[in-house]
């Protein structure tokens, strides 16, 4: 789960920290039920949870930029008309 994606980064980037949290038993018995499906551990599933959260976050963050700029490229275009419509009526 998500190793691939390690391969891109350096070293010190791969480095470890240990991260205290807490969480509620259910989320544990939850993670520790997934581990054991798939022979991973709580870190593994922590990490790709984490992994595809921060992904989610920053493709929607691409999304709500290219939607910004596509209305801001319709307002810059109405704009546009606008003056060439007053242009034609004054001349």
């Amino acid at each position: 789960m998500g190793k691939e994606r390690d391969t891109m980064r350096s070293l010190a980037e791969l480095k470890k920290q240990q991260v205290r949290l807490r969480l509620h038993s259910y989320l544990v018995d939850e993670i520790d039920a997934l581990a054991k499906k798939f022979s991973l551990n709580r870190t593994d599933i922590i990490e790709e949870a984490i992994r595809s959260y921060i992904s989610a976050q920053k493709e929607d963050m691409i999304y709500k930029d290219i939607e910004t700029s596509f209305k801001e490229l319709k307002d810059s275009e109405f704009a546009i008309l606008e003056e060439l419509i007053d242009e034609l009526e004054n001349s």
